[in-house]
């Protein structure tokens, strides 16, 4: 009984220790492992960690799936997001011309993305984007082209195609005569023969605001009916209302080869004393800039060019076609309400911002906005607007009879418009290139000004 208890006690030692039978030198053999991956021959097989490897650039273009980055010399990489990547905090929405630093790896033949880091921020809108393009037209172009490519001029009466070859402004503005009693036909040639003889294509540009300011839609050859004011709208059919009118009047302007709309009004008036009022939405600074965000983001889908209107806002006062108005309200009362639906239009990549000749005192209390360089300023380093920003008419009496019609000019380069307003512009563009060849402008300052407004024609495809 006592050697049956000893022999069943050496057998467990023997399963706890692992041994088998001894190996010929006595030693006990090793227990044999078995893998799931592998077989006792090869032992464990693991699969290779794919090497993470990072890239920088640009974001050409980007949705929910993939992206395209564009590196500093020039070359271009699509990244993808892997469809096993939902434990990794991605984030989605890189914006075009956002500056980004991407870890990715590779994966029949794909780039998967592992992580994105933001560098730097698009600015608004993304002429980054047409950056390269626009400086090579511009080294091309002479004095006298670069001087023409910042007048947006009202289209003269007579002779347009030819003023256009001789001075090739940077576009028309279409008003009532333009359109008075032609049928779409006409407009649309009318239009194309302009294109024709400009080398860097045209602006086209017209008032079609609704309501009180409609230049097309008030003739029933060129539309259906007329195009109602955005308060009208708003009490129609609400939000809803506003954005299919937009998309609408994106269509019937296009198909006449209108490509940019000065609108939306975004001045903040509620009072129906004001001089603005019946062209503004109505409303509160903050369903004003709930309006202007989807006004902005229906025309460019539609794609025809906005432009924000009257900066730094125009408030309760007077008419500035017949003479200097002076705004006299403290700055807070702009941060607080006029500039919110300006931030919400360039917030949602708006092409151009129109700045009205009010002397706003908080800001400059000697220059109307249009002519000062601290207007200008805020709007480019405190709102962060990297587009076109324009002069209302320069030939308003407000300005006209204040400085002369040369000297606003030259004051409105100097100030930091990209683009200057005229209804009379051959002695504007006149007193613009002279300055410019007495050294009273820079050339760098011209150049920076006729780059933002290429960005713009080539951002529309007006060219490429």
């Amino acid at each position: 009984m006592k050697k049956k208890v000893i022999t069943a006690l050496l057998c467990v030692l023997l399963l706890l220790t692992g041994c088998t039978e001894g190996s010929p030198d006595g030693t006990a053999a090793a227990p044999t492992v078995v893998s799931a991956i592998g077989d006792s021959q090869t032992g464990p097989s693991f699969s290779p960690q794919p090497e993470v490897k990072s890239a920088a650039g640009m974001v050409l273009t980007a949705d929910e799936e993939s992206f395209l980055l564009k590196h500093e010399d020039g070359t271009q990489q699509a990244f993808s997001y892997g469809v096993e990547d939902s434990v990794l905090p991605l984030v989605r929405t890189v914006e075009r011309g956002a500056s980004v630093r991407v870890a990715y790896t590779e994966n029949g033949g794909k780039c998967i993305v592992q992580d994105v880091q933001l560098e730097r921020e698009a600015p608004n809108p993304p002429f980054n984007l047409y950056e390269d393009r626009a400086a090579e037209i511009l080294q091309s172009m002479t004095a006298a082209e670069k001087v023409g490519q910042m007048f947006f001029a009202r289209c003269p009466e007579e002779d347009a195609a030819g003023t256009a070859e001789k001075y090739q402004p940077a576009g028309y503005i279409l008003f009532d005569r333009d359109f008075k009693g032609k049928s779409k036909a006409e407009v649309i040639e009318t239009v194309k023969s302009y294109q024709q003889v400009s080398k860097l294509g045209m602006l086209i540009g017209v008032d079609e605001e609704g309501g009180t300011v409609k230049r097309v839609s008030k003739y029933e050859d060129l539309c259906d009916g007329p195009f109602l004011s955005p308060q009208e709208l708003y009490s129609e059919g609400g939000m809803e209302r506003i954005v299919s009118d937009t998309a609408e009047k994106a269509g019937v302007l296009k198909g006449l080869g209108i490509n940019v709309n000065l609108a939306p009004v975004c001045d903040v008036s509620t009072d129906p004393g004001d001089f603005i009022y019946k062209r503004a939405f109505g409303q509160t600074a903050g369903e004003t800039a709930g309006y202007v965000a989807e006004v902005v983001r229906q025309m460019n889908e539609s794609g025809i060019g906005c432009t924000l209107k009257h900066f730094p806002g125009y408030g309760s006062n007077v008419d500035t076609h017949t003479g200097i108005a002076h705004d006299t309200r403290e700055y807070d009362a702009f941060l607080n309400s006029d500039f919110l639906p300006f931030s919400a239009g360039i917030k949602e990549n708006a092409g151009g911002i129109l700045v009205c000749h009010n002397i706003v005192e908080c800001m400059d209390d000697e220059y109307p906005a249009s002519l000062s360089a601290r207007v200008h300023e805020i709007l480019r380093s405190d709102l962060g607007f990297s587009g076109v920003i324009m002069t209302d008419d320069l030939y308003m009496d407000a300005v006209r009879d204040e400085y002369g019609a040369g000297e606003a000019a030259v004051l409105a380069v100097q100030a930091g418009n990209d683009l200057i307003l005229s209804s009379q512009f051959e002695e504007q563009y006149q007193a613009v290139l002279d300055a410019l060849g007495d050294g009273t402008l820079r050339e760098d300052q011209i150049d920076k000004a006729v780059k933002r407004v290429l960005c713009w024609k080539l951002s529309l495809g007006i060219i490429e």
